[in-house]
């Protein structure tokens, strides 16, 4: 009798516990998702003056940021984000994917242990040190090899984006290849397999959602990053399409312009405006980012 009271005591505790731990996680769930709509909210009252005054139209396309000249066309700052983001992109998937499989299928364990923390280690540097780096060094380097005009460019800032970007992509990339059950590798290697086909027809393919997953968030911080490309770029306000060129990016804009005007300007509101469709920009990357792993997902299951 007395060992059931116990059990049922124990057995209502959890039950209360899962309860409050069920109840608890709603509640940070519930604070994440007001915070993002605040902050759209915020971004879309304090840019709302400025769609007031200038059409989207007029802001989406035109060819010109001078805001001291009343031009608000933010298409130059738009294609120099995706340029570099793209670039940057194109440079770190292949480095990335290549150092996961080396460390997920290839190293030995004794490498792996000292080769991983330093590759993570990348990711905590302070962005401004990437700027530096790129200011300084990387500048001088790509002017020599490319021959370009100047030293800072959208290059430059491709380049350090994709230092950036590597952590991330061989942090979350080797933790989904680390999840593909042992089983899926031996039945591979059993059917006649090589090592290297069993990690191109199976490994691959079965954390090809991870894989996709790193790559999307490693381009989101790309996108999002400002001090590295403020310090990089150039930051030219012009239109163009060549790499190789002084461009400026929506955040470098945000950042540099910012402390400088009074909030009674329209310069002022229209800073919020490029924030607004950064902010929209990154959300539909991540959407996009969902569709394409349930994809993945059906697909691998």
């Amino acid at each position: 009798m007395s060992l059931d009271l116990t059990t049922s005591s124990r057995s209502r505790t959890s039950r209360i516990t899962e309860f409050l731990i069920e109840k608890g996680l709603l509640v940070f769930a519930s604070i994440s998702i007001f915070t993002l709509g605040a902050v759209f909210v915020f971004l879309l009252t304090q840019a709302y003056p400025f769609f007031a005054q200038v059409s989207t139209l007029d802001f989406l396309t035109g060819t010109q940021w001078a805001p001291a000249a009343g031009f608000f066309g933010v298409l130059p700052l738009l294609v120099g984000t995706l340029l570099t983001s793209a670039v940057a992109a194109l440079i770190a998937i292949p480095i990335g994917i290549g150092c996961t499989i080396y460390l997920a299928e290839v190293a030995h364990p004794t490498i792996k242990r000292y080769l991983k923390p330093v590759i993570e280690l990348l990711a905590g540097i302070p962005s401004i040190v990437f700027g530096l780096f790129a200011m300084l060094v990387l500048s001088h380097f790509v002017q020599a090899v490319f021959n370009t005009g100047t030293t800072l460019n959208g290059m430059v800032g491709a380049i350090a984006l994709s230092i950036m970007m590597i952590p991330i992509m061989v942090s979350i990339s080797e933790d989904a290849m680390n999840s593909v059950p042992g089983s899926l590798r031996e039945a591979s290697l059993a059917l006649g397999a090589t090592k290297w086909e069993t990690i191109k027809g199976v490994v691959i393919p079965a954390s090809l959602s991870g894989i996709v997953a790193a790559i999307i968030l490693s381009f989101g911080r790309a996108i999002g990053e400002t001090m590295t490309v403020l310090m990089a770029t150039g930051s030219a306000r012009q239109l163009t399409t060549n790499i190789f060129n002084p461009m400026e990016t929506m955040t470098s804009a945000i950042a540099l312009d910012i402390q400088e005007v009074a909030r009674t300007e329209i310069h002022y509101n229209a800073l919020f405006a490029v924030g607004l469709l950064l902010f929209i920009l990154t959300f539909v990357i991540n959407l996009a980012a969902e569709v394409i792993l349930k994809k993945f997902r059906e697909a691998y299951e």
